[in-house]
């Protein structure tokens, strides 16, 4: 039932935002896009489903929901801003050589907006810190070190030394000095979890409520150490304009952040990176100020592979802005005075072109690198979202999704796989997303993820789904549904085939044009499976063997031109080159039953000439054959217990069924039967010349063996047997080329029947061979 409502309520999200008409804006909205619409569908899904959990709710099953929730969520965070041109914005040099004392928040912006990669990257790590787990809360406390005050007041009440090696201060870095004396054990675990809780507010991105917390635990320094982190901000001399200006007119010199951040950051890193310091602290000061200096301490605490990008994602963020900010000089909060004087560095346009070439190929490469990072908690790298949502964020979308068509094609990725019905709706949705945003995806590997989308859509009996899905491919949606069709399988009767090619009309596709194209790939894909017709021409005197499914397949390809009279001309096509395998192998009987598949009114198609020609030669092929059958069966009727009056009609109706076949074949064997003329579809003339080779002589032969078992009753058809031999023989026809070297049929074998005829002709008595020409 879950997965149904997910179904169900994607498919409704890609109506929705189809109807936009190419509104990028509305797409993209950040509220009611296609993503966010998304995300929220599966956030709700994985709601309701942890409300009512029951033990066939596994934690895998709600773990890949999540993680497709927070990709849906990743590609609201990167696409707006690859598909919206920011206006241009003043440089960070421009603004220092306008102002050398603007305040590093604003020189921060700067360099963000000058740097696509580096907006994207704040973006994910907004995003990383949105979807992070809720940090756990420490247990409340009445006071500061309470444990270790009361023991340490104790121990001077007692004119003693402290005991347990506690500590004999009280100020925040007791604990940090060479004397190795330590807090009270309760006051050690709730230092431990409080900086652990820290740790999971700045992880989050919540800073203000790890600030609070400090307070509330008698800690204002942390709580100014984290605060340390803002960078500093003074619009009163920052030239910038916004809805706050009026505040700021009122209060002119109202500030805000660090002044002294990089003092700050000095010290943060020295403490993170502080073998003394305890564990939790480190890691706190290492996720304050994420730096290739503090990476190894902060990666240590990184337990899942969101954990390992967020922490690369925030090193690379603030590195770029101390990098580039470092690079101009010239900023009074950074450098002092003497950096006001010495102004800003000027730098080539070309030596910055590569420099910033060189910056994104060592982001990539250290992003890069996150494929195989070992994880404690949760899926791993390699996992099809965490793959996904790196290809995403490196802007890497044609590998993604022909990684994944591969897969599907050569079975890395199997249906029976877990994630293979996520994957597909995931990818088949993202497909169409970047489509509607006018981002280009690669044609064949979408094709192939929307035909495994498709087939799960009718694998969990969506059927009515599936039309839409392949409806929203604009110019190729014809093609895409008439794959979708062709993938039906052999236990798919007429009727419900009829009924899945009418949901083509129902959303918007042209019905009969789908009809044409269905048929056309299906008998492509049948005649690519099928053996070829070439080599030894088959036995048809043999028991032939069942049909197979791909012969059962090219069959049934002609269902989808016979259901409207306008797929009539296209039927009459399609069945004559059914027809032409189907002879041209020596299944007569896989013939014989399209044949009954077919309308009538087939037959009065007159053009082109050719075309009708060819299978009205065809169906005159087949009277002769339900004639012959009918000779045999007639034939067998004989018996020895018959009356005079009874044999008497037997023999009229086995005359005259003999004398419709002889008719029939003479008639066939004097006419151009299928004569190709065109001599320039050389395939289709060379089908046609292996049917030539495989029926006439069968045709022949067989019409010589009832005449000749038949002169007994009938001794004129002796004479008939040579007047047959002369139509062989007779150059204007030239039926003895038809005759091939082969095993069964050769010219050999037919001249050695017409020898016993001659023989026959002295049953009688008399000396003359010639005889049997005058009866």
């Amino acid at each position: 039932m879950a997965e149904t409502a997910l179904y169900v309520s994607s498919a409704e999200v890609l109506s929705i935002c189809q109807s936009m008409n190419d509104d990028l804006e509305a797409i993209l909205h950040p509220e009611t896009g296609f993503a966010p619409r998304l995300r929220q569908i599966c956030h709700d899904q994985l709601l309701d489903l942890e409300e009512n959990r029951d033990a066939r709710t596994t934690q895998d099953e709600l773990e890949l929901l999540r993680l497709e929730r927070d990709t849906w969520g990743l590609l609201q965070a990167v696409m707006p801003a690859r598909k919206t041109e920011t206006p241009p914005m003043p440089t960070i040099r421009d603004l220092l050589a306008e102002n050398p004392y603007t305040p590093t928040s604003t020189l921060a912006q700067a360099v963000l907006l000058a740097s696509p990669l580096l907006s994207e990257l704040v973006a994910v790590r907004e995003w990383l810190q949105d979807s992070a787990p809720l940090p756990q809360h420490p247990e409340a406390t009445t006071g500061y070190w309470k444990f270790t005050k009361h023991n340490i007041m104790q121990s001077q009440r007692m004119g003693g030394a402290t005991r347990d090696n506690l500590v004999k201060e009280m100020d925040p870095d007791a604990v940090n000095r060479d004397d190795g004396r330590m807090l009270a054990a309760d006051d050690a675990s709730h230092e431990k979890g409080l900086s652990q809780a820290l740790y999971g507010y700045i992880r989050s991105g919540r800073l203000e409520e790890a600030v609070e917390l400090c307070r509330n635990a008698h800690q204002p320094w942390r709580a100014a150490s984290i605060r340390g982190s803002l960078l500093f901000q003074w619009k009163a001399i920052s030239n910038e304009h916004d809805e706050d200006e009026a505040m700021e007119e009122d209060f002119p010199d109202v500030w805000q952040g660090n002044q002294r951040r990089q003092l700050w950051k000095s010290t943060c890193t020295k403490a993170a990176t502080n073998p003394h310091v305890p564990e939790h602290d480190r890691i706190l000061y290492a996720a304050l100020v994420p730096t290739p200096q503090t990476s190894n301490v902060l990666k240590a605490a990184c337990r899942t592979w969101e954990d390992h990008l967020w922490a690369q994602v925030s090193v690379v963020c603030e590195e770029k802005q101390s990098m580039e900010m470092n690079r101009v000089g010239g900023s009074f909060w950074e450098g002092g005075l003497a950096a006001v004087e010495s102004g800003v560095r000027v730098i080539s346009a070309e030596t910055e072109e590569i420099e910033t070439e060189e910056w994104e190929r060592e982001v990539r490469g250290s992003l890069e690198a996150l494929k195989s990072v070992g994880v404690m908690d949760g899926p791993g790298a390699q996992h099809p979202f965490h793959y996904s949502q790196l290809q995403i964020i490196l802007n890497r979308i044609d590998p993604l999704m022909d990684n994944f068509a591969t897969g599907i094609q050569d079975g890395t990725y199997s249906p029976d796989s877990f994630e293979y019905t996520t994957m597909c709706r995931f990818l088949a949705h993202l497909c169409l997303f970047l489509q509607m945003i006018d981002i280009p995806v690669p044609p064949l590997a979408t094709q192939v993820i929307l035909e495994s989308y498709l087939q799960v859509l009718e694998a969990a009996g969506q059927r009515d789904l599936i039309a839409m899905y392949a409806g929203a491919l604009g110019d190729n949606a014809v093609e895409r549904y008439a794959l979708f069709l062709v993938s039906l399988e052999l236990s798919v009767d007429i009727d419900e085939r009829k009924l899945a090619l009418t949901r083509a009309r129902e959303h918007g596709l042209d019905m009969d044009r789908v009809a044409v194209v269905t048929a056309e790939r299906t008998i492509d894909q049948a005649l690519q499976v099928l053996p070829p017709l070439k080599g030894r021409l088959p036995s048809i005197i043999a028991l032939p063997p069942p049909a197979t499914d791909e012969e059962m397949f090219l069959l049934r390809s002609i269902e989808w031109t016979i259901f409207d009279d306008k797929t009539y001309e296209t039927a009459l096509e399609q069945a004559n080159v059914i027809l032409r395998y189907f002879l041209g192998s020596g299944r007569v009987q896989l013939a014989q039953k399209l044949l009954v598949l077919l309308p009538i009114e087939l037959a009065s198609i007159p053009e082109p000439e050719e075309r009708a020609t060819e299978y009205l030669h065809y169906r005159q092929f087949f009277v002769i054959w339900e004639t012959l059958e009918r000779v045999v069966d007639c034939q067998a009727l004989e018996t020895p217990q018959m009356n005079r009056s009874t044999k008497a009609a037997w023999l009229q109706d086995y005359q005259g069924l003999i004398d419709q076949a002889h008719d029939q074949i003479t008639k066939l064997l004097t006419s151009d039967w299928l004569v190709d003329v065109d001599e320039s579809l050389d395939r289709r003339r060379r089908d046609l010349i292996r049917i030539r080779q495989i029926f006439i002589p069968e045709l022949i032969i067989r019409l010589h063996f009832v005449l000749f078992s038949s002169r007994g009753h009938f001794p004129g058809n002796l004479k008939r047997t040579l007047d047959l031999a002369n139509i062989v023989a007779d150059s204007r026809y030239r039926l003895y080329e038809d005759f091939v070297n082969e095993d069964g049929r050769r010219l050999g074998d037919y001249l050695g029947a017409v020898r016993q005829t001659i023989l026959g002709g002295l049953e009688g008595g008399g000396s003359d061979p010639f005889r049997i020409l005058s009866l």
